[in-house]
């Protein structure tokens, strides 16, 4: 059978071309998120242009949302074999063909697939690769790196709204899309930028002596297609319980910027009034993400529990906004709009930022996939059940209600997580049973050991090849190998 054995690890730099990566991640999530949570200026126009309800048109952003979700596995397996740059490439051609092609759409179907799937996968592409180079360039200041990057969804949130709703007035919502389609090209550009970190690279894929190519080729494929998509981590309780915690954040995260353009016209705002509340609500998000990477980084508070807080502070916020909003108070609907963005904004990047805590760096390309596609589910389900409360209730109240219990559940499935009431992080399961990342580097004298002229289980000699130089982006790394130990222990940090 193949072995793959173990390389040598690219240190993390804590900037220099790391923060361009970052500025490919601002502009990448602006055109992913930032454009999702802006299609409520659509929503609009297509239950007038196709005369279905709001449950029906819902199913657009929710196949969006879940396809960029469950195909980010297949991103980061293509990561693993091709380097993150031609996929995320790839990515943005495929967001911006379904765009363009949803431009044209004579029926909702049409939409589900050009906007949902075909955009979506484009997405997933995208947008999971680019978290992942990011996350590798920083350690220290990985959850500042994160909120930067992220603050691309508020900026977005601001000007897109208004610009959207300018698109459809002078160009009509086929005009607009096809608009957007361009504007879309430029997460190829994103993809361009990304450059990886050096570090060493070895592949070895000779058979044992013993074994006959052929039947060692099936059992190769099968591990590493296991290693590429790390589906070793679904067989980890704490992995799971934070997944399906995450999925229930899912569930309520996205049903406000899908719904809140048509809630305020149901209260009696007119169109611009409307926009203007997502774009205040675009401008606390930013706000609230450079904050909470900001206090996160400073390492007083585990990041579980920050995560908790601003989550059930998101929730709490989404239950009141019904409430603050009726009688025609357009002062009150801007109010609790401008504190929910802050609080939405202030949890976004904490729920990538805890997952090294759970996995470990060395997995976390693999676990953002996995972690997506689980919470997938939610995304899915999310906004067409709150569409379907408004049919049958006639108003958005439940669906904001049912919303923020999405979001205060997840919290109390968090709590479950082992040491979640500890000060101090655990290690990942994983390193209890393997050498950390250092350890295995460094022999007991702080030498490093030499990994390319000793033999493999017996075997010949690893076979070098060249390289492209990336430490995420490796076909013959075996992933379930790489161990490293927990942020907090980083004694830079």
């Amino acid at each position: 059978m193949a072995r793959l054995p173990p390389r040598e690890p690219a240190v993390a730099p804590d900037g220099g071309w790391g923060w361009v990566v970052v500025g490919a991640l601002f502009v990448a999530s602006a055109l992913v998120f930032g454009l999702i949570r802006s299609l409520g200026i659509f929503f609009v126009e297509f239950v007038r242009h196709f005369e279905e309800g709001a449950q029906a048109v819902s199913w657009i952003t929710s196949i969006g949302v879940a396809t960029q979700q469950m195909m980010s596995p297949v991103g980061t397996a293509l990561c693993n074999a091709y380097e993150a740059r031609p996929v995320v490439m790839l990515g943005g051609l495929l967001a911006s063909l379904g765009l363009i092609l949803a431009s044209q759409a004579t029926s909702l179907t049409h939409l589900y697939l050009t906007m949902g799937l075909i955009s979506g996968s484009g997405w997933a592409l995208v947008f999971t690769p680019i978290v992942g180079c990011v996350m590798a360039y920083f350690s220290c200041r990985r959850s500042l790196a994160m909120a930067l990057g992220f603050t691309g969804v508020g900026v977005s949130s601001f000007a897109f709204s208004p610009l959207f709703q300018l698109l459809v007035e002078v160009y009509a919502w086929r005009g607009a899309l096809l608009i957007l389609g361009g504007l879309s090209l430029n997460l190829i550009a994103c993809g361009a930028l990304l450059r990886p970190l050096s570090g060493a690279k070895a592949v070895a894929q000779t058979p044992d002596n013993d074994v006959p190519a052929v039947a060692s080729s099936r059992p190769s494929f099968c591990s590493r297609v296991s290693a590429y998509l790390e589906l070793s981590l679904l067989l980890q309780k704490t992995f799971l319980t934070y997944a399906l915690a995450v999925t229930l954040f899912n569930a309520g995260y996205f049903v406000p910027y899908v719904h809140l353009v048509a809630h305020s016209r149901h209260a009696g705002f007119s169109e611009y009034q409307a926009a203007f509340v997502i774009s205040a609500t675009g401008v606390s998000d930013l706000v609230g993400r450079v904050a909470s990477g900001w206090t996160s980084d400073m390492g007083y508070v585990r990041l579980p529990h920050l995560l908790s807080l601003w989550t059930g502070l998101t929730g709490l916020l989404m239950l009141l906004l019904p409430l603050c909003s009726s009688g025609g108070s357009y002062p009150g609907l801007l109010l609790i709009s401008l504190a929910y963005g802050f609080c939405a904004g202030a949890m976004t990047p904490l729920v990538f930022s805890v997952v090294p805590e759970i996995v470990g760096v060395g997995r976390i390309l693999g676990a953002l996939g996995l972690l997506q596609l689980i919470e997938s589910m939610g995304g899915l389900l999310g906004p067409p059940l709150s569409g379907w409360l408004k049919d049958k209730t006639g108003s958005y109240t439940a669906s904001f209600l049912l919303a923020g219990g999405f979001l205060l559940t997840g919290i109390l499935v968090l709590a479950a997580l082992p040491s979640y009431f500890s000060c101090r992080p655990p290690k990942p399961k994983h390193q209890k049973q393997n050498q950390s990342l250092e350890s295995g580097l460094l022999d007991h004298t702080g030498t490093p050991p030499d990994l390319t002229n000793k033999p493999y289980n017996s075997g010949p000699p690893p076979i070098s090849e060249p390289h492209s130089e990336d430490p995420l982006m490796d076909p013959g790394l075996d992933l379930t190998s790489m161990r490293t130990s927990s942020l907090r222990e980083d004694p830079k940090c």
